[in-house]
């Protein structure tokens, strides 16, 4: 790698993050930590959140600098959770700390970035996106736990411009498969578990228990009529493979039919799917059958601190030409 390299730090509500590109925008390393979740339980308080990244964030730098080696030229992190007036999360703090620590001791600059603007910058430059899209606008969708959106993204080099325009009016994504896999005896985050009993039931031959009646009013839809679903679907005896199936095929419905009619209003735009959620198979699979749409690999898909990193050269790259 080039001796001198870009380090971006992400501290979101479940996973400490870093990593490194280098001058020619290639990834030399993607580090995560995630944070401890008690059995049973489905999520984090932003104190607990805090307190592990503050734990984390040590071991994690260490790592970096075994894996890279080099010199810094400039850190990025990002600092709030979206790029809006009041956009605030405790847990972003303990990485805005670590990343101007590392800035002063290193004389080198720090970029400030919002959480969303990693996710979609990482989606849209590592799945091939940035190649055919090039600077023009696209959609996008940010589908996690904390976090379902359908947006408009004007790709400016160094601060993409991100205008929310629809997405979900109740429960997130993440939100409705954790409560489903939870309920299920899954631990907490259960979509990883859950993607891999749907697959294993539908090698076996199994199918989605019923057609599911999704909810897409325009450009919002409603996902919490979901966990009653599946409350419903154990009860009647299906196993889990069967009610993990039905939950994706339900998620990836209703964000296709999202994605139709995002483009009856905008025109047929490409489309980026970034955010924990994307890296489920089933899900994936449905939204592969539309035309012109960009999947990240898994580990770019969920949190990570690539983006950050990416964004961090390219502002660095602007203001030292």
């Amino acid at each position: 790698m080039n001796s001198r390299f870009f380090c971006g730090i992400d501290t979101s509500n479940y996973t400490t993050s870093a990593a490194a590109v280098g001058f020619d925008g290639e990834v030399s390393a993607n580090l995560k930590a995630p944070l401890p979740v008690g059995e049973g339980e489905r999520g984090l308080r932003q104190s607990e959140a805090l307190f592990a990244h503050v734990k984390n964030l040590p071991e994690l730098m260490d790592r970096l600098g075994d894996a890279v080696g080099g010199k810094p030229a400039a850190v990025g992190v990002s600092v709030t959770p979206r790029s809006c007036e009041g956009s605030y999360m405790p847990c972003f703090l303990a990485g805005k700390a670590a990343a101007h620590a590392f800035a002063a001791s290193a004389g080198i600059e720090v970029y400030e970035f919002s959480h969303q603007q990693g996710h979609i910058e990482a989606a849209y430059v590592t799945s091939g996106a940035c190649d055919k899209i090039g600077r023009e606008s696209f959609l996008a969708f940010h589908v996690s736990g904390g976090t379902t959106e359908l947006l408009l993204v004007n790709p400016v080099p160094g601060n993409p411009e991100i205008r929310l325009i629809g997405g979900t009016a109740d429960l997130n994504a993440g939100q409705a498969v954790d409560r489903a896999g939870v309920k299920m005896g899954m631990r907490f985050p259960c979509g990883p578990e859950m993607n891999r009993e749907a697959e294993a039931y539908l090698l076996s031959g199994g199918k989605v228990p019923e057609t599911p009646a999704v909810s897409v009013k325009g450009l919002l839809c409603n996902l919490s009529g979901l966990e009653n679903k599946t409350e419903a679907l154990k009860k009647r005896g299906f196993e889990n493979g069967a009610v993990s199936l039905f939950v994706f095929d339900f998620i990836g419905r209703t964000l296709e039919k999202l994605a139709l009619a995002a483009r009856a209003e905008y025109g047929s735009l490409p489309v980026v799917w970034a955010g924990g959620v994307m890296s489920n198979t089933i899900i994936k699979k449905r939204l592969s059958q539309l035309s012109d749409v960009f999947f990240a690999e898994p580990c770019f898909s969920a949190d990570n601190a690539v983006g950050t990193a990416l964004l961090c050269r390219e502002r660095y790259m602007l203001e030292h030409r």
